[in-house]
C-alpha cells in the first residue's frame, strides 16, 4: 500500500511506555504516514518522550490538543490537524495491535468509509479488562450487527480506520470519552455507506491507568446506539 495515512493517538501520562509502543508502530507500519500523538497538557508524563523521539523520528508529531481536556477532544483535534485523505485512530496503551494499521487503511482505500478493528468476530479476542465494560460492548456490538446492520460487530472499539471525506461530510459531535467510533459508525449506517471489519486480539493495558469512565459515558453511547436505528440520511454527493 503507498497512500499515505494519518495516524491519530491520544496520549495521557503514558510516561517511557510511549517508546516501546512507538518502536512497534513505526516498524509495522510500512505506508507511509505521520503520527500525531496528541496530548491534553504539557505537563503529561508522555511528552518529554514524545519530543525526544519526534527528533529523531520525523514522522512523529507531537501535538497539543487546544480544544480542551478529554480524550474525544484529542482525538478530534488530530484528525482535523492531519494532512491524509485516510484516517486511523488507536490506542497508545498497548491495546491495539499496530501490525494492523496498514490492513485497516487498506479496506479504507478499497471504498469502505469505516474499517473497525473487531475482537467480537470469528479470530478476534478480548484479552482481560473489566467484566462489565466488557460485556456491555459486546452486547451493544451484537445487536447494532444483528438489527441495525451496522457493518462490524464492534462498533464501540476505537481502534478504526475511517475516510476523511466521511468525516467531512458526517461531522463530529462527540465531546467526551471515546464515542466517537460508535458515532461514525452510526452515522455510516444512517447514510447507507460502507463500514467493514477484520479480526483483532485486544489486550488489556500491562501498565499505567486506562482513562475510560464507564458510568460517566454510558449516556454518551446509549445516544448513539439509539441513532443508529434512525431512518436513511442523504448521502455524500
Amino acid at each position: 500500500m503507498t497512500v499515505p495515512i494519518s495516524v491519530v493517538v491520544p496520549v495521557y501520562n503514558e510516561g517511557e511506555e510511549i517508546v516501546g509502543f512507538l518502536d512497534r508502530l513505526f516498524e509495522w507500519v510500512k505506508s507511509p504516514c505521520e503520527v500525531f500523538a496528541v496530548y491534553d497538557s504539557p505537563d503529561d508524563t508522555t511528552c518529554s518522550y514524545l519530543f525526544e523521539y519526534a527528533d529523531k523520528e520525523p514522522r512523529l508529531k507531537p501535538t497539543h490538543n487546544t480544544y480542551g481536556p478529554g480524550p474525544a477532544r484529542a482525538l478530534r483535534y488530530g484528525m482535523e490537524h492531519s494532512t491524509a485523505e485516510i484516517i486511523v485512530v488507536i490506542m497508545a496503551d498497548g491495546s491495539d495491535d499496530p501490525q494492523q494499521i496498514d490492513d485497516l487503511a487498506h479496506l479504507v482505500e478499497r471504498g469502505v468509509v469505516v474499517a473497525a478493528a473487531s475482537r467480537y468476530v470469528k479470530g478476534g479476542q478480548q484479552v482481560g479488562g473489566p467484566f462489565l465494560k466488557s460485556l456491555m460492548s459486546r452486547a451493544a456490538g451484537l445487536t447494532l450487527f444483528l438489527f441495525a446492520r451496522v457493518g462490524t460487530r464492534d462498533a464501540t472499539n476505537s481502534f478504526k480506520a475511517y475516510n476523511r471525506e466521511f468525516i467531512k461530510h458526517v461531522g463530529i459531535e462527540s465531546d467526551a470519552g471515546f464515542e466517537m467510533g460508535l458515532e461514525l459508525v452510526a452515522k455510516a449506517r444512517r447514510h447507507r455507506l460502507p463500514v467493514a471489519e477484520l479480526p483483532t486480539i485486544w489486550l488489556d493495558r500491562q501498565t499505567g491507568q486506562s482513562n475510560f469512565k464507564v458510568r460517566a459515558w454510558i449516556p454518551r453511547y446509549l445516544r448513539w446506539y439509539r441513532y443508529a436505528f434512525g431512518p436513511r440520511m442523504p448521502s455524500p454527493s
